[in-house]
């Protein structure tokens, strides 16, 4: 676990949080990406124990609510993202933790039937630490399902719609940020390739289910794309998946 720069990124989603209140939730996985209502990764949720990992402004736990979630947990290491995700779940007991994903803070090991995370799990400092702390938050047979950019899409690349790969999708490094959403919000992050998300899974004592390289959703696949140069677009995600949704089972 690295504090300086789980502090540095807490100091800055703090500062660009606004941004994506209500963005990247449950139905959707990611930009682009098939819903929940197209993949049926979630089983029966009625009374089901959910824990979101990096809940942000809380709106997937709401959609949990409305599927009949029996208890509502979530974390995630911005203060300003926890105090929106209570002001979403207003009227619903919701237990909300400020902390980062990799640190051991006390949740109840045993106890949980899904353990999710919608394009969050990338900002841990030390992925191997988080994936044995999800591990034993849940129940046996329980299940984590997360999703994140695609560890490729990050090296794809567009101009006046000719996509091109750029960089080393080898090389796994900490990078940079110096503005996030046009503010003075520096954020630093670790590069990993696929394999690694995988074998870290395994590692944990994890058994893989499901590993999907997301194609656009039913909706968007009738709507004729346009050229863009944008980080996420359409052209784009037609032609190469932005997200990958990974469902891991606690055997």
């Amino acid at each position: 676990m690295n504090i300086e720069i789980i502090k540095q990124n807490q100091k800055s989603w703090d500062t660009v949080s606004h941004h994506f209140n209500g963005k990247d939730a449950l139905p959707s996985y990611g930009p682009f990406t098939q819903t929940e209502d197209e993949l049926g990764l979630f089983r029966e949720m009625k009374n089901k124990k959910v824990l979101d990992v990096g809940c942000g402004s809380g709106h997937s736990l709401f959609y949990m609510a409305n599927k009949g979630a029996g208890e509502l947990w979530g974390v995630d290491f911005s203060q300003s993202q926890i105090n929106t995700a209570k002001e979403t779940l207003s009227g619903l007991d919701a237990q909300l933790f400020c902390s980062p994903m990799e640190k051991e803070i006390g949740l109840p090991k045993l106890y949980f039937d899904y353990v999710y995370s919608i394009y969050a799990i990338g900002w841990t400092t030390d992925l191997q630490i988080t994936f044995k702390l999800i591990h034993s938050y849940l129940k046996q047979e329980g299940s984590f399902i997360f999703s994140w950019d695609h560890p490729l899409y990050a090296h794809i690349t567009s101009k006046d719609g000719e996509i091109s790969l750029t960089g080393s999708y080898q090389n796994e490094e900490v990078v940079t940020y110096e503005t996030f959403k046009g503010e003075d919000a520096p954020m630093v992050i670790h590069k990993r390739k696929l394999s690694t998300y995988i074998n870290e899974l395994i590692k944990a004592g994890f058994t893989i289910d499901s590993v999907i390289e997301s194609d656009v959703s039913a909706n968007d696949h009738s709507i004729k794309e346009e050229v863009s140069d944008r980080y996420y677009s359409l052209y784009k995600a037609k032609r190469f998946p932005t997200t990958m949704i990974i469902k891991a089972v606690k055997k």
